[in-house]
């Protein structure tokens, strides 16, 4: 649970010629609590430089305890600001914490931040924080977002020390990429902040507030997409230094020298990754201080995304290895067991061998076992001569009353299955919403941290009445008959049914009715292999999940019914 405090707040303001991410001043803030999953900062006021002025309206009067539609039951304000509030809240409905902004529906950007919301919510993108839901009711409006309690923002990543290259390298190319797709679908967000950058327990970096926060306080731009870059820009430049690339003190982190202007990060900080200094200030507003090699500036997410691509790729550090203890020999080996313990700096003789089978006793010994041994072998050697006539007269029988097919050309042999190569996939949706469409790719890359999941459903484990099943179609690229497929699952647990169908395309023309089944199976396990019941040669192969496990809370969504899939490989 999140301890509550009274915190200070920073204001950003665009109106001057500084850029956005580098002003700050301090106020404060009424009814604030410290918690990693905040959508509005902690440290966050109303912007000064606005189109609109400040909201005329007082804010509502609200508690704990207070319910929303009969469902949003309000737990904790974090943040309680110029006309609006931010609080923690319970869905009754699902049963999962969410988040909720609330204003008066007369507030001067009560409109604005509904358009914001419903913009955001129709991306539907992943790496940023959901809106769940944008409701205008009872004189009051108000954004319902997710919750993420296994969260840590970057402001809390970075308090005891600057990134590792490798997490640092991680978050800019992730944080950029979500920009660009938001960008192409015409949002911004303007409030790119360390308190609006999460990393989950599983290792993805999410972004919560897109379009929203810069809505609840009246923030715009004449360059949106330039004053995004140049906060991603800030965000990399704090992960390598612990520093705030302006002058000010801001999120916890303390600003640069006064009077020195902008310098490189490997300037500030001894150790810091070349590669990745040059790239933050590429993207950064600094006025001529360009990285050593003098690279064009990167203006937009899609340009910093491109010289993302042209890096080398930093690889995560090496484990440690830790040396194994040494063998301790104990007192019961062979030899050792009653033996006197040796005084110390003494050589203890060795006891001589045992003398050989030399005498009446271990010569008749030895007669005894060597006729043994003859008449042992002579048995076994008559049985199986008796074995081998047994199974010639059987297979002459055979022989003489078996069929050989004239087409098999291979007798008895195997022929060897070979992996096939994918071509491409498609998400098939088959009633409903898709699952996750721009994640197909992740099945088939060859790294199992990456995966396509399903959506969370409260009932289960089969998918139905809620849908038919979810899966998706992959193309082999020519016709191929297919013996199995191997496919890697992120979540363990009883009942993921999966099943093969062959279908004419990566958007079938016709319902699972209307396919070819090629196999099913069930597992309870994180790997599941499906073996074809029938023979079938097909180009397109829809892969078909009916049935899910119950899976616990992730960086994603709330426990519930869920799969995900890490690795699909087909043999034939």
């Amino acid at each position: 649970m999140a301890e509550r405090s009274t915190a200070a707040v920073d204001v950003a303001d665009n109106s001057g010629d500084e850029p956005l991410t580098a002003q700050a001043d301090q106020a404060t803030a009424d009814g604030v609590a410290t918690n990693r999953e905040r959508d509005t900062d902690i440290d966050e006021a109303q912007g000064s430089g606005g189109t609109e002025g400040p909201g005329k309206a007082s804010p509502p009067e609200l508690h704990s305890g207070h319910k929303l539609a009969r469902r949003y039951r309000l737990e904790e304000c974090v943040t309680r600001l110029d006309g609006f509030s931010s609080w923690r809240a319970v869905d009754e409905k699902l049963r999962r914490a969410v988040g909720v902004h609330i204003l008066p529906a007369d507030h001067a950007r009560a409109r604005s931040v509904l358009a914001a919301a419903r913009s955001s919510a129709l991306l539907g993108d992943p790496r940023f924080v959901q809106v769940l839901d944008a409701v205008e009711e009872n004189d009051l409006v108000y954004v319902v977002h997710e919750w993420l309690p296994d969260a840590t923002e970057l402001t809390a990543l970075l308090a005891p020390g600057p990134l590792e290259p490798h997490d640092a390298y991680q978050m800019v190319s992730q944080v950029a990429s979500a920009m660009a797709a938001a960008h192409r679908e015409g949002l911004a967000h303007l409030r790119l902040n360390p308190n609006a950058v999460l990393r989950t327990s599983s290792g993805q970096w999410r972004i919560r507030g897109l379009a929203v926060n810069a809505a609840l306080r009246g923030i715009t731009s004449e360059t949106p997409q330039r004053t995004d870059t140049e906060a991603i820009g800030a965000l990399l430049y704090a992960g390598l230094t612990q520093r705030w690339p302006y002058e000010n003190d801001a999120y916890g982190l303390s600003g640069l020298p006064k009077d020195i202007g902008l310098i490189p990060p490997d300037q500030v900080r001894a150790g810091v990754h070349r590669g990745l200094s040059e790239l933050s200030m590429r993207a950064l507003v600094n006025d001529g201080a360009t990285a050593s090699r003098h690279e064009s500036a990167c203006t937009t997410p899609e340009e910093l995304v491109k010289a993302i691509g042209e890096m080398p790729r930093i690889r995560p550090p090496e484990p440690a290895f830790t040396a194994p203890p040494e063998y301790q020999r104990t007192t019961y080996q062979q030899g050792t067991y009653g033996r006197p313990a040796p005084h110390p700096g003494v050589t203890q003789p060795l006891p001589p061998p045992p003398p050989p089978l030399q005498s009446r006793t271990g010569k008749v010994l030895k007669w005894a076992v060597s006729a043994l041994l003859i008449a042992a072998l002579g048995l076994g050697s008559w049985q199986l001569a008796d074995a081998l006539m047994e199974q010639g007269n059987k297979s002459d029988d055979t022989n003489q009353t078996q069929t050989t097919d004239d087409n098999d050309k291979s007798g008895d042999k195997t022929k060897p299955v070979k992996p096939l190569s994918i071509a491409g996939a498609k998400e098939y949706v088959a009633s409903g919403d898709a699952q996750a469409p721009n994640d197909v790719q992740l099945t088939y890359d060859g790294d199992s941290s990456t995966y396509w999941r399903t959506k969370r459903y409260n009932e289960g484990p089969t998918l139905a009445p809620y849908k038919p099943g979810v899966g998706i179609v992959y193309d082999l690229g020519s016709a191929q008959k297919i013996s199995t497929a191997s496919i890697g699952l992120r979540y363990d647990g009883n009942n993921t049914t999966v099943k093969l169908y062959a279908a004419d395309s990566l958007s079938p023309s016709t319902g699972i009715d209307g396919m070819t089944e090629i196999g099913t199976a069930t597992t309870s396990g994180k790997s599941l292999t499906v073996k074809a019941s029938k023979s079938a040669k097909t180009r397109y192969v829809l892969l078909w999940i009916t049935a899910v496990p119950y899976a616990p809370t992730d960086g994603y969504s709330g426990a519930g019914y869920k799969q995900a899939v890490t690795d699909v490989t087909f043999k034939g």
